[in-house]
């Protein structure tokens, strides 16, 4: 994994969005810190005023500005935006 910009991904177990979300940051080959908000509640306060009030996991920060869910870094990838995003070169 490559560090390019500070990515914190707010996440419970075994949330089919949050894997998915992780699996799409794997797959760019970048590291990014995971905060469980159900082993620690008062970061899921943290988190929805972080997002704008969002409740949902997951939620994703790049250098502290808020980038998404995982419908929206996917809908980013897709529309080429999320490499930008995550401060990476595209793939060649």
């Amino acid at each position: 994994m490559r560090n390019v910009a500070e990515i914190e991904i707010y996440t419970t177990p075994f949330c089919p969005f949050c894997l998915r979300a992780k699996s799409l940051l794997k797959s760019k080959g970048v590291d990014f810190t995971e905060i469980d908000v159900m082993m620690r509640p008062g970061r899921r306060r943290e988190m929805t005023e972080r997002a704008g009030g969002r409740r949902t996991v997951p939620q994703i920060f790049v250098d502290g500005e808020y980038v998404g869910d995982c419908t929206d870094i996917h809908d980013m990838d897709g529309a080429g935006r999320l490499d930008a995003a995550l401060k990476i070169a595209p793939a060649s």
